[in-house]
């Protein structure tokens, strides 16, 4: 069965003015005449893009678009009609982002975060009204396994993430610092699951290396700047990134792993090499 909105592996069956036919069981495929090359002929298997047409009737394309259908993408506009925002998605066609689907109006050449999903008529459009789309955790999460994640609003507690394409989470301010930016895609982990559903993440699990590595960092930072720095548990996270590259929760490893080995000391305004 075609897989509409997705990738699809399909057989070429007959070549003719209109383009290629692809089939897959009794269902058929248009890619047009103007996507072929001469290395495409009958029998051949393509990865193929298929969607649904204005008229409903499945097309395919060798293009592969930047989201398929149940992903998240930051996405440009390209125009704005009175039907919605045409986005630039990597295909002939622009992807519609339908008014009713803006929860602020779209404005020319900004890029805003989508998800794809299909209309009625099953062909693709895109949304975002990303809380919408987001769904609490399930079975397939647990505590410490890595997801990926997508920024796409940032709040006084932190940075609202999409995990894998599919539940809502939150990264902790002391996590993120000033170094990330809506619409990022990074790795993260599922530091917990509350009782409510709602997910913490974390970029880092705090392994040993990780923990080895601040330490190294901090060290560093007070052989550099003649054995003091003005940091400390209460220091913003946004001053501690900036100064050592490191999360405040990994800095307060670090600094807590180098005071039990007795080589810094701590002060009211900061941290302090022994001699």
């Amino acid at each position: 069965m075609l897989e509409f909105g997705h990738m699809n592996r399909l057989k070429v069956y007959a070549i003719d003015d209109d383009g290629a036919w692809l089939r897959l069981g009794r269902q058929e495929a248009l890619l047009p005449k103007y996507e072929l090359t001469e290395a495409i002929s009958p029998g051949n298997m393509l990865d193929v893009f298929v969607y649904a047409d204005a008229t409903g009737q499945p097309v395919a394309t060798l293009r592969q678009p930047k989201a398929e259908v149940g992903e998240f993408a930051l996405l440009r506009v390209n125009q704005v009609t009175v039907h919605g925002a045409f986005m630039e998605w990597g295909l002939s066609k622009d992807l519609l982002v339908p008014l009713k689907e803006q929860p602020e109006s779209m404005k020319p050449g900004r890029r805003y975060l989508v998800r794809v999903r299909l209309d009625r008529q099953g062909r693709p459009i895109g949304t975002a009204c990303i809380d919408k789309c987001l769904y609490s955790a399930d079975e397939t999460l647990g505590d410490g396994q890595e997801v990926d994640l997508i920024i796409w609003q940032f709040t006084d507690l932190g940075a609202k993430v999409i995990i894998n394409h599919r539940f809502g989470g939150l990264l902790y301010r002391d996590e993120i610092g000033n170094r990330l930016n809506y619409g990022d895609h990074l790795k993260g982990y599922i530091r917990q699951i509350r009782p409510d559903g709602k997910i913490d993440c974390t970029l880092s699990m705090g392994t040993r290396e990780d923990r080895d590595d601040a330490k190294a960092k901090i060290m560093q930072a007070l052989s550099a700047n003649q054995g003091f720095l003005s940091l400390h548990d209460k220091s913003p996270a946004e001053e501690i990134q900036s100064v050592l590259g490191m999360s405040k929760k990994l800095f307060k490893k670090g600094v807590g792993g180098l005071y039990k080995t007795d080589l810094i000391e701590l002060t009211d305004d900061g941290i302090r090499l022994k001699d």
